[in-house]
C-alpha cells in the first residue's frame, strides 16, 4: 500500500426498469447502510421510464442527502425529442449537478460544471481536455478501456476527477430502436414498457443455449458482471478517483461493503471475490476490457 488515497465509491444510475416502490426501497437502504460517496439518480435508458423514477425522487434525494451522500442526476444516453431537451434544461436551470451522457447535454450546459458520463467516448487525453475546458468536473471513462489506457488518461487529468465502472453489467451499445419491445412483437412507440417485466434484463442466448448478453430496453449489456476487484490497487495507483458500482437486482449494500473493505486493505482481493460470489450467485464475471483482452475474458490475478 502506498500514500495514494483510495478511490471513493459511487453508485451509478439504475439502468434497469423497476417499479417506483422497488426503486424507493432500494435507495432507502443505500442511504442507510451502504458506504457510498456519490449516488447517481435519473433516467439514462428511456424517457418513458421517468415517471417511475420521479414518483419518490424528492423523498429518496432527501434521505440520501441526510445520510451524507452526494447526488448527481444522470441524463439520457440518447436525447431525441424537444421534450427531453426541455427536461434537461429544467434540471440545469434548477442548479442540479448533471451527468451528461449525450454531447447534446454538454452543449445545453454551456460550460456549467457537470459529470461526463460513460456514454460520451473519452478514449484519449485530447477528448479529456476538450470536455474539461467545457466544465467537466469528473469524467466517467468507457468500460472498454484497459488499465494501461486509464492510467494515461488519469495521469494528466489535473483537477478533473476520473471515474470508472468497477462492478456490474457493462453497457455495450445503445440503439434508437428497442429490441426489448421487439421481442414482444411491439414497437418502441407502443412498447407498453415491457422492459419492466424483466427486473434483471432480458437474456439473449446463442442457438445452442449459451447465455451471452442482456437486453435492457434500448441497451445491450454484457451477460457477465464486470468485476474489477483484482484491479483495484492498480486503478488506485493510476489516479482513478471514483469507482462506480452499477445497480443490479442483488444485495448492493454487501457489494459496496466488499469493495470498500478491499480498498482500505481490510480484506484481500481474493477473499473479497470469494465473498462476492455468495452475493452474485452463478452469474459469470468478466474483466477482459481492463486487461486489454476480449471483454468477456476473466482473470482473478491482480493487475500489476
Amino acid at each position: 500500500m502506498n500514500a495514494v488515497s483510495p478511490p471513493r465509491l459511487t453508485l451509478g444510475p439504475l439502468l434497469l426498469h423497476w417499479s417506483a416502490e422497488k426503486r424507493r426501497d432500494f435507495y432507502y437502504r443505500i442511504a442507510d447502510e451502504a458506504p457510498i460517496d456519490t449516488v447517481y439518480l435519473g433516467e439514462v435508458v428511456c424517457s418513458k421510464r421517468e415517471p417511475a423514477a420521479a414518483a419518490y425522487f424528492d423523498r429518496v434525494a432527501a434521505r440520501l442527502r441526510a445520510a451524507g451522500k452526494r447526488i448527481v442526476i444522470s441524463t439520457l444516453a440518447l436525447v431525441t425529442s424537444k421534450r427531453e431537451i426541455g427536461h434537461i434544461r429544467e434540471l440545469a436551470a434548477a442548479g442540479a449537478m448533471l451527468e451528461a451522457n449525450d454531447v447534446a447535454t454538454v452543449q445545453l450546459l454551456a460550460g456549467a460544471p457537470y459529470v461526463a458520463g460513460p456514454h460520451i467516448n473519452v478514449f484519449n487525453e485530447g477528448t479529456r481536455d476538450f470536455l474539461a475546458r467545457r466544465g467537466a468536473a469528473r469524467i466517467v471513462l468507457p468500460v472498454e478501456l484497459s488499465t494501461a489506457s486509464i492510467r494515461l488518461i488519469a495521469r494528466g487529468a489535473g483537477a478533473t476527477e476520473i471515474e470508472i465502472q468497477a462492478f456490474g453489467r457493462q453497457t455495450l451499445s445503445v440503439a434508437m430502436r428497442c429490441y426489448h419491445a421487439r421481442s414482444h412483437n411491439l414497437t418502441k412507440d407502443h412498447c407498453q414498457i415491457v422492459c419492466g417485466l424483466d427486473a434483471d434484463g432480458l437474456t439473449a442466448s446463442t442457438i445452442d443455449g449459451r447465455e451471452v448478453l442482456k437486453i435492457n430496453g434500448t441497451q445491450t449489456q454484457t451477460f457477465e458482471y464486470g468485476v474489477l476487484l483484482p484491479q483495484l490497487a492498480s486503478l488506485r495507483d493510476a489516479g482513478v478517483t471514483h469507482l462506480r458500482l452499477a445497480p443490479q437486482d442483488i444485495d448492493m449494500v454487501r457489494v459496496a461493503d466488499l469493495y470498500a473493505r478491499t480498498l482500505t486493505g481490510a480484506v484481500a482481493a481474493d477473499e473479497a471475490l470469494a465473498e462476492l460470489r455468495l452475493v452474485t450467485g452463478d452469474v459469470p464475471y468478466a474483466n477482459g476490457f481492463a486487461l486489454g483482452r476480449a471483454g468477456a475474458a476473466w482473470s482473478a490475478v491482480p493487475t500489476a
